[in-house]
């Protein structure tokens, strides 16, 4: 039988070493990426490359012979010589484990008018070790001297819940050359996470996903007292002087709105998306059945981070009157259960004087706000929209950790399903 077709990667010089693109965007794949890994893991679902999982038509999965007798012997081999480094799982923003490796191959190794690496691997939960998950890749490498001196730097990744795994793994070259290597990995929660309920099942093994804004699956409503959210999140960078949102930020900003969007019990949402120093609303969807996350994708995609407009710079008034109009005209109105901020810290020089919320003062519905701050030690103090939902008697949260923000949206839940029915019940009675 034919062996499954594979998906494409491309190269990209990087000081005389080599480093990969992946589908799902740039990655650095220099041996200090690897330093800091527990910090993006934490940060972003899918640190490394994304693998595919391989389907075979008819159900079961089919290799080439060469390659499934490697796999299953566990067979160590250094035909093409590389060094393949297990990534411990760690768990990230979107409650998912992430695991994967790397590989060193020298560039001597390479050398000639263009190389082809295919990936293949398999990973199976201890409870199921003759039901593995198949994924591959395949890297497409340059035209490479001879003499070419320095290493090639490539990564994978996968995405696991609780549970023990082993993982078989083989990467071969035009030539046939074969470099494999077989390891187990473990993913469970600290004892203080235990309670953490994690998005992936335990002993499930997945891919991880290769683009933020992918549109969730359906989600059975509640038909009995539903709830109706409104979230005004900025879309920014930890560091307001970036002219980009790093892969980081983009992931936990996003997870947090699929939390809010996987929530059964909520049946409508609005979504208001900005971006304080830009000072303007990059997106807008009122009450809607579902928060459409391609759409919201594609706006992002059009915002110029870091760039102002002149005529806000010389106003030094600007940011703080953009702020208070948003706050103003969403919230005057919000036919809502709740109203959600969500962000990086917002430092003003200008705070929003009392008197300009009076408008909202009497808001029917409670305020919470969803802070996202990575280094809280570093900047510490109340930022201004933490200032305005204090005024509005709301709650704030620092999410900086994953088990932050399940703790954070646990307890939003309860205060916004406790206060409906005490609502109710005062109607009711009247």
């Amino acid at each position: 039988m034919e062996p499954i077709p594979l998906i494409g990667g491309t190269w990209l010089p990087l000081s005389g070493n080599w480093k990969s693109k992946c589908s799902g965007g740039f990655v650095d794949l220099r041996p200090a990426f690897f330093s800091t890994l527990a910090l993006s893991a934490i940060l972003a679902p899918g640190p490394l490359c994304a693998q595919y999982i391989l389907h075979g038509s008819d159900g079961p999965v089919h290799l080439i012979e060469s390659d499934a007798a490697i796999l299953e012997l566990n067979e160590s081999r250094k035909d093409l010589p590389c060094t393949l480094t297990p990534v411990k799982p760690v768990l990230g923003f979107d409650l998912r484990f992430h695991a994967g490796y790397e590989i060193t191959v020298p560039l001597r190794e390479l050398s000639g008018n263009g190389d082809m690496l295919t990936v293949i691997f398999r990973v199976a939960p201890g409870t199921a070790k003759d039901s593995p998950i198949y994924f591959n890749q395949k890297f497409t490498v340059p035209s490479l001297d001879e003499d070419a001196r320095g290493d090639a730097y490539l990564q994978g990744g996968f995405d696991i819940g609780e549970g023990d795994y082993h993982i078989d793994w083989l990467m071969r070259d035009k030539s046939e050359r074969i470099c494999s290597s077989s390891w187990d990995s473990s993913a469970s929660l600290p004892g203080r996470d235990k309670d953490t309920r994690l998005s992936i099942s335990r002993n499930a093994i997945d891919a991880s996903a290769d683009d933020f804004f992918y549109q969730e699956p359906p989600v059975e409503r509640a038909s009995t007292d539903p709830l109706k959210v409104k979230v005004l999140i900025n879309f920014a960078p930890q560091a307001s002087t970036s002219s980009a949102m790093r892969p980081v930020d983009t992931s936990a900003l996003v997870s947090i709105l699929r939390n809010i969007s996987r929530e059964p019990r909520i049946t409508r949402f609005s979504i208001v998306a900005f971006n304080m120093h830009e000072q303007r609303v990059l997106y807008k969807n009122d009450d809607a059945e579902q928060i459409d996350f391609p759409q919201l994708g594609q706006a992002l995609s059009q915002a110029k981070f870091g760039v102002v407009d002149y005529k806000k710079l010389v106003d030094k008034h600007s940011d703080s009157d953009f702020l208070t109009g948003l706050i103003n005209d969403e919230l005057a109105n919000p036919d809502a259960d709740a109203v959600i901020f969500a962000g990086p810290k917002v430092m003003l020089d200008d705070s929003i004087p009392q008197e300009n919320l009076r408008d909202i003062a009497g808001l029917p519905c409670p305020v919470f706000y969803m802070n996202f701050n990575l280094e809280p030690q570093k900047n510490p103090w109340r930022d201004s929209i933490g200032n305005v939902v204090k005024k509005l008697r709301g709650y704030e949260y620092t999410i900086t950790r994953p088990r932050d923000l399940w703790a954070s949206w646990s307890d939003i839940m309860s205060r916004v399903v406790k206060l409906k029915r005490n609502t109710s019940a005062v109607a009711s009675s009247k």
